[in-house]
């Protein structure tokens, strides 16, 4: 069934009593609730906002508001405390800013740039190795929640910042951005304490530019953009602003879903048995480079099957700018709209036993047959997530090289949930049992 073919009256169905939609876990299920009695298109009315939020959760319907008519469609309502924390980056900005923002920036994120920082990420994993052979030696328990927040800050880090990551840290005696790691409330406390680190960024922006040679590194090439217009270049706050986008969305995103992955494979011996015979069998010697991530292609499914079932970004919101037609409804201007990836990922008119495991809903073969606009895991069109290539690959040279050594067996030490906030998360920290394995590669 297309979202044309729905049954139309005037006025979508909905609930009558007004509720603002916010990412809660309690608006997490009640979205739920309301997608299983009204269907794929809904509206909410508001308490605090004009009019009524429409939900949509059909891929026709998705297509139109994301791509086929996103220039009638803004960033809309639940910002206010990410701009906050983040200031005007590409997350949060819209209209002119963030285009001539996002065109400057795109560079920075091509195939050629990242198969180049894929040389930190291989550094990053190989010191991590070290570690995690010494307590695979003595089978000892570890927080993968906490192993995987450490590493995604570090490789986003230093994409950023690269050497320099090492002369801030020496600075402060510490890793100044831990705080994103250490405390997983995102409140007005953590605010002021992250926006407190711009100074240090501020710094680096001065040193950079009295370098002869720089590094090459996203904050290098940030310097270097020029708006293809004007010939400017960014402003020292459009660039902060920038970084500090770039730190919370690249760590926590990638994070978050190696943290899945993990426990995802713990729980079904038969990908795992998978993803060991593709790694026991690449051509690579120990840690996987760009040109390898081909023989990595499963692993590339096993990632896209846990952002399936846990897409980092669980809601999202765009504003009309001006009237127009959602699945046959007159869309007022202004209107809110609100998308959520993880209830269009398990609707069940277009993904078969929606909550089971299976990464061969990613094969290629099965990729072809889908609709395309079920499956937004970065959004889609002009908005799509400028980070999403890098984020695969970071995945894949993680796991290319840690399920060659180790096996991690989870550890029921409670019950695995979900914790629906700006971000999917576990509610608790998942412990894991590493164990080493015996390859020949061992």
């Amino acid at each position: 069934m297309t979202v044309s073919q729905l049954n139309n009256p005037s006025v979508p169905p909905g609930p009558d009593t007004p509720h603002d939609i916010s990412v809660t876990e309690e608006d997490f299920y009640r979205l739920a609730e309301w997608l299983q009695t009204y269907g794929d298109i809904f509206r909410v009315p508001q308490v605090t906002r004009k009019g009524s939020m429409l939900v949509i959760n059909h891929p026709d319907a998705i297509k139109h508001v994301l791509v086929s008519n996103s220039k009638n469609y803004a960033k809309g309502v639940g910002f206010e405390l990410v701009k906050m924390l983040l200031g005007n980056g590409i997350i949060v900005s819209d209209g002119a800013t963030w285009w001539r923002q996002r065109r400057m920036i795109q560079p920075a994120f091509n195939k050629k740039v990242v198969a180049q920082l894929t040389q930190q990420m291989k550094d990053i994993n190989l010191r991590l190795l070290e570690k995690w052979r010494a307590l695979a030696d003595q089978e000892a328990i570890i927080d993968i929640t906490e192993e995987t927040n450490q590493l995604a800050l570090e490789i986003i880090l230093r994409a950023l910042f690269s050497d320099d990551f090492d002369a801030m840290c020496e600075t402060t005696g510490d890793n100044p951005f831990a705080i994103l790691t250490d405390d997983s409330v995102r409140d007005l406390k953590l605010v002021v304490k992250y926006r407190a680190l711009t100074k240090l960024v501020g710094e680096l922006l001065t040193r950079r530019r009295t370098q002869a040679k720089k590094p090459l590194d996203w904050l290098s090439m940030f310097i270097d953009a020029r708006d293809k217009e004007t010939g400017e270049p960014m402003t020292d706050k459009e660039m902060i602003d920038e970084v500090m986008t770039m730190i919370v969305a690249g760590s926590e995103t990638s994070a978050t879903t190696m943290n899945w992955a993990w426990y995802r494979l713990s729980q079904h011996p038969d990908v795992e048995r998978r993803v060991h015979t593709v790694v026991d069998q690449a051509s690579y010697e120990q840690v996987p480079g760009f040109e390898h991530l081909d023989e990595l292609a499963y692993i590339r499914q096993v990632v896209e099957e846990v952002l399936r079932l846990y897409p980092p970004v669980w809601l999202f919101t765009r504003k009309t700018l001006e009237e127009d037609t959602i699945a046959g409804y007159r869309v007022a201007e202004g209107t809110d709209i609100a998308i959520s990836p993880y209830y269009i990922h398990r609707h069940t008119g277009f993904w078969e036993n929606p909550e089971q495991f299976d990464p061969e809903r990613f094969a290629p073969e099965n990729v072809k047959q889908r609709n395309k606009y079920s499956y937004i895991p970065f959004s889609a069109g002009p908005r799509r997530c400028i980070g999403d290539f890098f984020a695969i690959v970071e995945a894949q040279v993680h796991f290319g090289l840690m399920a060659r050594y180790f096996t991690l067996e989870h550890v029921a030490d409670h019950q695995v949930e979900l914790h629906p906030a700006v971000n999917l998360r576990t509610k608790y920290p998942i412990h894991m049992r590493i164990k080493p394995r015996k390859t020949s590669n061992s």
